[in-house]
């Protein structure tokens, strides 16, 4: 879709790629996910490559009352359409393996878990969040030809392109992990999307926006972006209690500044799954804008009319990067 051609001459026409109408390309009916926690762990706990986790993670933030890890696959998933039918009897599901890394295991266990979730009435599509450093070729191997038979998304936690940053906050492995992973699951024809924290600490807004450019390069169909929030319980809370000198916590009006000039950045042709995240009230420190996404979104899109802008005003095209 060429925004460009759109955006300065209509205001009713997408300012960006959303994710619904990215959906209604693949469904001609509404689709919801559902979440899944399917007991995994990650890599970056269990002391493979790191202990602790990912300073910022606490996974109870967007875990659902019904993600319990002594449910079964099919029983999450059945209570989970329970939640969303009375609104859209005539939904259908995307199961959203969600918690924790949902590639972290033998490839005989992954199976049975994908298949146990395909196998549920009405559920029509899979999508499954991991790190870059935990997809083997034999996985993507088995996801390919998984991929011609139903709907497959594959989630990468990308978080922030800075070696720096991804240190600091003790990711566990480098940028170009994720270049890699990106590149050998989008070449295996599967469609692939990435996650990115911004404001992470030690960031500047330049060194964000630019991040746009070298996400733009990867062969990504989807992308979610959220405001780092600080959560209870996480090694980032106490990094911020001792030194909160460290940090820049976005007021809502600065975010959407950002937000706006990162889109501007941003390949046209991405889909922009979201751009905020919300805790829960009991678990978020900061910040607390009181906000629905919604009613996010709606300010945003305001904004981006008022400054006659939209996605890819600004981006220049370049070839993908190469490890």
């Amino acid at each position: 879709m060429n925004l460009r051609k759109f955006a300065g001459k209509m205001s009713h026409m997408p300012l960006y790629n959303d994710f619904p109408t990215f959906l209604h390309r693949y469904f001609p009916y509404k689709v919801q996910k559902i979440s899944i926690n399917a007991g995994f762990t990650c890599p970056n706990r269990d002391g493979t490559v790191g202990w602790g986790g990912c300073t910022y993670c606490n996974n109870q933030t967007f875990n659902p009352d019904y993600c319990r890890t002594e449910k079964s696959v099919r029983q999450q998933l059945e209570e989970g359409k329970l939640f969303f039918a009375h609104k859209y009897p005539e939904m259908k599901y995307l199961a959203y393996f969600q918690a924790y890394t949902n590639t972290y295991a033998g490839i005989d266990r992954l199976k049975a878990l994908y298949e146990e979730a395909l196998s549920v009435d009405g559920v029509v599509g899979l999508v499954i969040g991991t790190r870059p450093d935990c997809m083997p070729d034999d996985l993507l191997r088995y996801l390919e030809a998984l991929n011609r038979q139903t709907f497959l998304l594959v989630e990468y936690g990308i978080e922030s392109t800075l070696d720096s940053t991804l240190a600091r906050i003790n990711r566990g492995h480098t940028f170009w992990t994720t270049v890699d992973a990106v590149q050998r699951t989008a070449a295996y024809g599967i469609l692939t999307g990435g996650h990115v924290i911004l404001g992470l600490p030690g960031e500047t807004h330049d060194e964000i926006v630019a991040q746009a450019t070298d996400i733009s390069r990867l062969p990504l169909a989807t992308l979610k972006m959220h405001q780092l929030q600080l959560i209870r319980g996480t090694r980032m809370a106490h990094e911020y209690e001792q030194h909160p000198e460290d940090f820049h916590l976005f007021d809502v009006d600065e975010y959407i500044t950002l937000v706006i000039d990162y889109v501007a950045h941003l390949r046209p042709d991405l889909v922009l799954e979201r751009f905020v995240s919300q805790s829960p009230k009991e678990l978020l420190i900061a910040p607390d804008w009181g906000l629905k996404n919604y009613e996010f979104n709606h300010r945003l899109l305001r904004r981006m009319r008022e400054l006659d802008t939209w996605q890819g005003k600004k981006y220049e095209k370049n070839s993908y990067l190469c490890p």
